[in-house]
């Protein structure tokens, strides 16, 4: 499978960096995980603003779902017709979170133009993929995904602070897709977010084989968070860059 970076700024975008967005693509079917601010624009570098098959929300934070309204204008009032409706899973109460955000009557709301299916956890199929969710330690219902296809996996925390729960999800897989929004010895609110350290520790207890930095807000260095995770982690460490692609 195919995953591109679309945006992995927190909280914000950055001048570089959309808000977090990840396109997943396996035998022809296209996955968007999260579609945070700035991020629909980012998106068409990538693949066709009608090409995606679905959408998979780990939370309902902006950063990670309030692009959705963009793609609402998009779809619904694209001169051609409003395309077949698009799966879109999120925790409970996506679609009304999103219609009051756009100032509409929550019924129906943009159930005309998504089929809004309710995120629990545990496993379930989208097109190729088989998708584990777990909920996650952070202030709202928050899920990391498992994604797995053809024997290969990646595991995408969302956000979150530490908890027991990332180990299970990530152990042995192929790439750890990590939030790492704070610093080492600055964080003021450590179960909220993790630090690059956390996340190394992250990667050698659940014995990944490479680890990926996503969600790193524009106030936060990059480069001493990847110096943290490698502190604490052998592997490969990685920045998620906008634009990156991985072969998994």
């Amino acid at each position: 499978m195919k995953l591109t970076v679309v945006g992995s700024s927190g909280s914000f975008p950055s001048a570089e960096s959309a808000c977090s967005c990840y396109l997943v693509e396996a035998e022809g079917f296209k996955v968007v995980i999260d579609l945070g601010n700035g991020a629909l624009g980012a998106l068409q570098n990538h693949t066709g603003l009608y090409d995606v098959d679905a959408v998979v929300l780990s939370h309902l934070h902006p950063d990670h779902c309030i692009d959705l309204l963009a793609y609402y204008v998009a779809r619904n009032y694209r001169f051609e017709g409003c395309p077949e409706l698009l799966p879109v899973h999120g925790p409970a109460g996506t679609a009304e979170r999103l219609a009051r955000a756009y100032d509409m009557d929550e019924e129906p709301g943009m159930k005309g133009v998504f089929d809004f299916r309710t995120l629990v956890e545990g496993t379930f199929e989208l097109g190729p993929f088989t998708i584990t969710a777990t909920q996650v330690a952070h202030p709202v219902e928050a899920y990391g995904f498992r994604v797995e296809h053809d024997g290969r996996s990646f595991v995408y925390t969302g956000d979150t602070g530490p908890c027991h729960q990332l180990v299970d999800l990530s152990r042995g897989t192929d790439l750890l897709l990590c939030e790492a929004a704070y610093t080492h010895g600055k964080e003021e609110f450590a179960d909220v977010h993790l630090n690059g350290r956390q996340a190394g520790e992250l990667a050698t207890a659940a014995g990944v084989r490479r680890l990926v930095l996503t969600h790193i807000p524009p106030w936060t260095d990059p480069e001493r968070n990847a110096a943290d995770a490698a502190g604490t982690y052998d592997g490969p460490v990685e920045l998620a860059r906008p634009g990156a692609v991985y072969e998994i």
